[in-house]
């Protein structure tokens, strides 16, 4: 198989991370993560498939291709160590009120990754990136109500809630950022 160079994505350092294109050779990593109940417990409250993954990871491709931005890998300085994904997305989701087409803001760390504050750390330093990249435009992001912890790491990078509404039949929160 060919691994186009993704040396076309920014990268993104943080004091612990590297914020890095994703490669082929990360998707074995992704699929595990992906495949953890305590990670998708508030993101479809399911498992998903290797199948499911390889798609997140075509469109992850996609998004930078198409819009100048998208998803990170999201890499421990030193150990380069698969700690999560985080970055910004253009799904033209079914919800009501709709985004229109602000950039969509998310964050998925693997659970050897959660609880150290990795998740705060990252998704400041990729809205430092988004706010020179987007030139102080909206920002969005929907979490679960039972996930305080994205709650507040929404609320530590300046979202503010816009509504509650439902997604795919689920309760859903929808913040918003304004630069």
């Amino acid at each position: 198989m060919m691994n186009p160079d993704p040396s076309d994505i920014p990268v993104v350092e943080t004091p612990r991370t590297i914020l890095r294109g994703h490669r082929l050779s990360d998707f074995d990593a992704s699929a595990t993560m992906w495949a953890d109940l305590a990670v998708t417990q508030y993101i479809g409250g399911r498992a998903m498939t290797a199948e499911e993954v390889w798609g997140r990871l075509l469109r992850y491709a996609g998004l930078w291709k198409l819009f100048g931005f998208g998803y990170w890998v999201i890499e421990e300085k030193g150990s380069g160590r698969f700690l999560g994904e985080a970055g910004f997305q253009n799904l033209r989701r079914d919800i009501v009120p709709a985004f229109d087409d602000a950039p969509e803001a998310g964050w998925v760390l693997a659970p050897t990754a959660h609880g150290k504050g990795l998740a705060s750390e990252v998704a400041m330093a990729m809205h430092a990136w988004g706010d020179r990249h987007f030139g102080g435009a909206r920002t969005v992001c929907i979490i679960d109500p039972g996930n305080g912890g994205s709650i507040r790491v929404a609320k530590k990078c300046g979202y503010r809630e816009v509504t509650r509404t439902t997604y795919k039949g689920s309760p859903t929160i929808l913040f918003e950022r304004l630069k």
